[in-house]
């Protein structure tokens, strides 16, 4: 690994749930942001990091010219998406010039548009924000190995590495093999429907989400000594209460794939992902 993307994911996890902007992240203060989005990307092919990119110009396509000459009433696309066909009809745009509003909404429909062959990103993207990924996690603590005399470290960057580390091995360590399958914590219960609506509160007040909490933070905290179906049908327990809301996730770029798989599937529609104390 070099030098650089071994700084970047020390700076990377020495921010609050290893996630950050990608101006925060710059191996030192003369590294410019290109440079830095292209160390990104060369660890998010190796799968050590993950990134949400903004795209930042758009321009309509031949496709997306001949869907504004149809009948309005045959249009496959929502209000919005035709808002932003209409922006961009003439010339090529900035995203903010279609008033979409909120920008990740934007972000969202625009991205669709143009999987669908409808507009074109007329320009690279910009990378947003980054996150670790589990395998990031298992690299850092387990398989890189540094070599050298040079100190390239400063005690800044040293101190996110020991920091994560006593972390990331504390958290396997505090469930042993005997009690990893679905068993009760250390006083042989498990805990209740209100003390698992408190440890929602705790987690969003630590984790500051504004009471928008990701369920992978809760079965993190839970699972064991719930299984996932108890704690499934707990969560379901104390939204018939009105005491919790459940909600879908509609952007799934700032998660990476196993956070995501830890939302509960529905037959229809998304998985319900975020947890909201009523």
């Amino acid at each position: 690994m070099k030098v650089k993307e071994l700084k970047f994911l020390l700076k990377l996890v020495g921010r609050e749930n290893y996630q950050g902007k990608i101006s925060e992240l710059k191996p030192n203060t003369k590294t410019k942001i290109s440079e830095t989005e292209g160390i990104c990307r060369d660890l998010c092919d190796y799968q050590y990091v993950a990134c949400s990119e903004e795209i930042t110009k758009i321009k309509i396509n031949s496709a997306g010219k001949a869907l504004l000459k149809l009948n309005s009433d045959e249009l496959p696309v929502s209000a919005d998406e035709l808002k932003i066909l209409k922006a961009c009809a003439t010339e090529t745009i900035t995203p903010g010039k279609t008033k979409v509003t909120p920008p990740e909404k934007r972000q969202e429909l625009i991205a669709s548009l143009v999987e669908r062959g409808l507009i074109i990103a007329a320009a690279a993207t910009k990378i947003e924000r980054v996150w670790l990924t589990e395998r990031g996690k298992e690299f850092l603590a387990k398989e890189y190995d540094p070599k050298g005399t040079n100190s390239v470290l400063s005690l800044d960057l040293l101190s996110n590495y020991l920091r994560f580390s006593r972390k990331y091995f504390g958290s396997y360590q505090s469930v042993s093999p005997s009690t990893a399958n679905d068993k009760p914590n250390n006083n042989g219960k498990k805990p209740s429907d209100e003390e698992i609506l408190q440890t929602i509160i705790d987690l969003d007040r630590e984790l500051g989400t504004d009471n928008y909490l990701p369920i992978f933070h809760l079965r993190n905290k839970l699972q064991p000594p719930l299984s996932r179906q108890e704690l499934d049908d707990a969560l379901y327990r104390l939204q018939r209460q009105d005491k919790l809301e459940l909600s879908s996730l509609v952007e799934a770029v700032h998660y990476t794939k196993e956070q995501i798989e830890a939302g509960i599937t529905q037959d229809v529609g998304g998985s319900l992902f975020f947890l909201m104390v009523n």
